[in-house]
């Protein structure tokens, strides 16, 4: 079996091809590696191959490090793109195979990369961050976590120049700062806390004008940290004090909840392992074959109860990120709504199943049929309707919850949340995803003061002028789905 410096190879793994060119590349040029270094300009196969070898002998000779980094500063006339993208595509493909030396080593290049402002640096660090698992307390999780948030914090000018680093790095932080603080007696990670606080603090304060290209997620993960003392003047600013952030026409909380978050943010919370397999699950498993590879994702990824939180990312994934193709969607292949399904069955903490309820819902709350996609608000509608025959306690529990959420989410701009699911649920049925309404108003499994909630909603004139076209139009008063297949939700 062959042996790496770089990787952790298993006796069934196929060579890594990455792995191997790097290898290559850093045996046949060793000895051209030590000073004195040649003067002559290399030919580009040449300067691809010594980029190669250097990567390799930065991630595996970290004593000579400098010294392959000198001789990278030497000869470099493409700005470190190749050198840089190389760096990306093995941190993409291999992070988590990845030796620890190899590992220190990558961050340690990309702070220095950092440095000479490197083409796609900004690229690389996220490329990084996307690294970082939430819900995960192991040790390596938590080393990136505080490697990660040093190079920012140290590379503090850089990031104020790199608008889209700055923001993924927010996002990130934020939401792993809601898991770090909930755990208590861990005295390692307090460190490590009290950084994301600062850098996030930093960040919201400094550069909020930047913040606010996140969108509307951005309240959502500060609302995961009203318990955290350091956030109660950004929350109480945010609510009644918006002009202290320095932005003109930043004028209410409501601007964020009108601004739609950009589907880049949702792969920053779950690793590129994850999106593949994810990627896999929703676009080539058949209905009845879904239960064995569930399992198998679960066991994977949800094996311990701090884990579970990275449920919440996943369904903010399935709904704003992962857009199925027409093909895909008329096909036998498992619908994402079944997937959700299935999610909020393996929730089992009140907390977060809460969490999760709202990942699925939040776009329904300030949609906006002119900004907002219909793609996110779909799997909640088409999971509620196939619910109602075999798992009506999904479809009741559902819609208690978009309920308490119109109440109470935010009492002040309830009109604002109103009007939103009630465009939400007009453009369901304009569209045609659920042909009306109907079926779950006069579903007698749901009680009476739910049904009259839900027709109270659903009795704006643009709802009733589209139910009397279909049923002018003679369509059949019936619940569409895309499946015609018996759900199983079970683990």
């Amino acid at each position: 079996m062959t042996t790496s410096d770089l990787l952790r190879i298993c006796a069934h793994d196929a060579e890594n091809p990455t792995d191997s060119s790097l290898r290559e590349a850093f045996s046949s040029l060793h000895a051209r590696l030590k000073p004195p270094f040649p003067l002559t300009i290399p030919s580009p196969s040449e300067y691809s191959q010594l980029n190669q070898a250097l990567i390799y002998g930065v991630l595996t000779e970290p004593h000579l490090a400098k010294v392959h980094l000198t001789h990278l500063h030497a000869f470099v006339t493409d700005g470190y793109n190749l050198f840089t993208t190389t760096l990306i595509n093995l941190s993409n493909e291999s992070y988590p195979k990845l030796l620890q030396t190899p590992r220190s080593q990558l961050l340690w290049i990309s702070s220095k990369l950092i440095q000479v402002a490197a083409v796609k640096v900004e690229t690389l660090i996220i490329s990084l961050l996307r690294q970082i698992r939430g819900g995960d307390f192991s040790e390596p999780n938590l080393w990136l976590c505080s490697m990660l948030i040093s190079i920012l914090v140290d590379s503090w000018d850089w990031l104020l120049e790199e608008p889209l680093a700055i923001q993924c790095s927010l996002f990130v932080f934020l939401r792993l700062l809601s898991d770090h603080y909930r755990l208590v007696g861990r005295v390692d990670l307090d460190k490590l806390k009290r950084m994301e606080i600062e850098f996030c603090i930093r960040v919201l304060r400094k550069n909020f004008a930047l913040c606010l290209g996140i969108g509307r997620d951005l309240i959502r993960l500060l609302q995961d940290l009203v318990f955290v003392p350091e956030f109660k003047d950004v929350w109480s600013d945010l609510l009644f004090y918006p002009e202290k952030f320095g932005v003109p026409d930043f004028m209410d909380i409501s601007r964020l909840y009108r601004t739609r978050t950009p589907s880049h943010f949702f792969f920053l919370t779950i690793t590129p392992e994850m999106e593949t397999q994810l990627r896999f699950l929703l676009t080539h498993v058949k209905w009845g074959n879904q239960k064995r590879y569930q399992a198998w994702f679960a066991k994977k990824h949800f094996c311990t109860p701090e884990s579970e939180t990275v449920i919440v990312d996943i369904v903010r994934f399935i709904c704003s990120a992962h857009h199925p193709s027409n093909k895909i969607i008329q096909s036998n292949v498992i619908s994402r709504w079944a997937i959700i399904g299935w999610l909020l069955n393996c929730c089992r903490k009140n907390y977060l199943l809460a969490n999760v309820k709202l990942a699925l819902f939040y776009d329904w709350l300030f949609f906006d049929e002119k900004m907002d996609n219909i793609m996110n608000i779909e799997p909640a509608m088409l999971l509620m309707v196939n619910s109602m025959n075999q798992y009506v306690d999904i479809t009741r529990t559902l819609l208690e919850f978009l309920f308490l959420l119109v109440d109470n989410y935010d009492v002040q701009r309830r009109e604002l949340i109103l009007k939103g699911v009630s465009a939400s649920f007009s453009l369901l049925v304009k569209k045609g995803v659920v042909h009306s309404l109907d079926s779950l108003i006069s579903c007698d499994l749901l009680s009476p003061a739910l049904r009259e909630k839900l027709a109270s909603l659903i009795s704006s004139p643009k709802l009733s002028s589209i139910k009397r076209l279909l049923e002018t139009c003679g369509q059949q008063i019936e619940v569409s789905s895309t499946k015609k297949c018996r759900v199983e939700f079970g683990r």
